[in-house]
């Protein structure tokens, strides 16, 4: 499965087309409301902010599968990224990241890029995925990585070719 067919939808409901992001860097994060790695919500706004004319994207999808943190829905996530933390990158539908009812394209990311020990499961909020121009999943950060951790790898990803 190549991770731009991956229907997705928005926080309203509506589709999302993952294959016009075919060309970007993509970040793919599940996020979440009222976990203690929140804050990184700022974090991800700054990259996007710093590196999305060079062709990056941070794709954001609330998750309520660690601990109820984030029981809003997806609209009302939007809403609170927006006013909390002047998230402007796309915060889309709400996901389950694990288990039977996992959504495409975390099942696909974690497929590509398993955890620690080669575990696919993600443990937990905020776990991160750096998907290369072409759709492949290039590096998964764990949710205490921040921005400064990323940034060498971003960057390598921004500076590689893309062959349309």
């Amino acid at each position: 499965m190549h991770i731009h067919d991956i229907d997705c939808q928005t926080a309203a409901g509506d589709p999302f087309n993952l294959l016009a992001l075919r060309g970007q860097v993509l970040l793919v994060v599940n996020v979440a409301s009222r976990c203690g790695y929140t804050p990184q919500l700022k974090e991800l706004e700054s990259l996007y902010r710093r590196y999305r004319d060079r062709g990056f994207t941070v794709l954001g999808f609330p998750c309520n599968q660690f601990a109820r943190q984030s029981p809003e829905s997806a609209g009302a996530f939007c809403t609170f990224g927006e006013q909390e933390f002047g998230v402007t990158f796309p915060l889309l539908e709400k996901v389950k990241v694990n288990g039977s009812g996992a959504h495409p394209l975390f099942i696909e990311l974690r497929r590509q890029a398993p955890g620690l020990l080669g575990t696919k499961m993600i443990k937990w909020n905020f776990t991160k995925f750096l998907v290369g121009r072409e759709g492949q999943v290039l590096r998964r950060f764990g949710p205490r990585d921040g921005a400064r951790e990323m940034r060498v790898a971003l960057e390598a990803a921004l500076d590689a070719p893309f062959s349309a």
